[in-house]
């Protein structure tokens, strides 16, 4: 991992001491109570992060849907916000609704957040980052972003393009993998 924390001893006149330290867990928060969202958090959760999934609408962001999640019905912006993403913590965005994707994203650029990822195919994301420079985000701090195509709704597509969004945000926090 990158910078990796190690415990380690230290020796003081008259006393030994052991430093050991305690990092804060790895978060995921996903924008969108969508199909691709129920796979993703579920493996997240498997893979060791704290998964919370926002999305203003209650008939998406359920129990019933999503069990023993975190769920905030709320707006992206207002949500990650509140969240406070920090430099253990990824935000995915997976609603294709700009206006539900875009403020989530424009919350988490202006994180520390290590991954910050969106769907859609290459013209998409051109139109994604048209319409964030238009809300004054510089293109140095878009290049953060990371953007996959979709695959589909089938549900074993959904299954596989989890596993691919997982594994992207893992490879990054191990230090690979350059934004798109």
């Amino acid at each position: 991992m990158r910078g990796a924390i190690r415990p380690r001893s230290s020796t003081r006149p008259a006393a030994r001491w052991l430093l050991e330290p305690h990092l804060s867990p790895l978060r995921l928060i996903i924008v969108g109570a969508v199909h691709v969202a129920q796979p993703l958090a579920e493996m997240a959760g498997i893979a060791g992060f704290a998964v919370t999934i926002v999305d203003p609408r209650r008939a998406f962001a359920t129990e019933a849907r999503f069990p023993g999640q975190r769920l905030v019905v709320g707006w992206p912006d207002a949500a990650v916000g509140e969240l406070a993403p920090d430099a253990r913590t990824a935000v995915v965005t997976l609603t294709h609704d700009p206006k539900l994707d875009d403020p989530g994203l424009v919350a988490a650029l202006v994180s520390p957040a290590f991954y910050i990822g969106c769907l859609g195919s290459a013209r998409t994301h051109a139109a994604r980052r048209t319409r964030l420079t238009e809300r004054g985000i510089a293109a140095a701090t878009l290049d953060r972003l990371h953007g996959r195509s979709a695959c589909g709704s089938a549900r074993a597509r959904r299954r596989r393009f989890a596993v691919s969004i997982l594994g992207e945000i893992v490879t990054v926090l191990r230090g690979g993998g350059a934004a798109a």
